[in-house]
């Protein structure tokens, strides 16, 4: 009776032990880092790079539209470390509930119109790119 208790026990620390773990290293991935990178947006039309754009020192908000040879419109804006899709003519409009996007974890795509932007690490001053970000090419 008495070793029951302690195996009890023991399966309760254990898994509360590994359940820390799992919550600290989940939080470590999805926050950001302590110092935000410069970033640069690949605007991807039917797969081909049509517009590179760095995101950092933009004194002000601009935005532009990009249609698609299917006749498909999507109006994008850019703001200081931040791009998103202010509204699109496809059905779902999931590129636009995507919101503003700030690092390179998720691209905005936009399926019906073939759009995908994607964020990827600015180079430094010496043109050498910054470290690696969660995300592998």
């Amino acid at each position: 009776m008495h070793t029951e208790k302690t195996q009890k026990r023991a399966a309760v620390a254990i898994s509360g032990f590994l359940f820390t773990i799992c919550l600290c290293s989940l939080l470590f991935l999805l926050l950001p880092s302590g110092k935000p990178a410069a970033y640069i947006a690949d605007i991807y039309q039917d797969g081909n790079l049509i517009m590179s754009i760095p995101l950092e020192d933009i004194p002000e908000s601009r935005s532009f539209t990009v249609e698609s040879a299917g006749g498909g419109t999507n109006r994008i804006e850019i703001r200081s470390g931040s791009i998103g899709i202010l509204s699109a003519d496809c059905p779902d409009k999931l590129c636009v509930k995507q919101g503003f996007i700030k690092d390179s974890r998720l691209p905005i795509t936009c399926l019906p119109n073939k759009l995908v932007i994607r964020l990827r690490p600015a180079p430094d001053s010496s043109g050498e790119p910054q470290e690696p970000d969660i995300i592998t090419y």
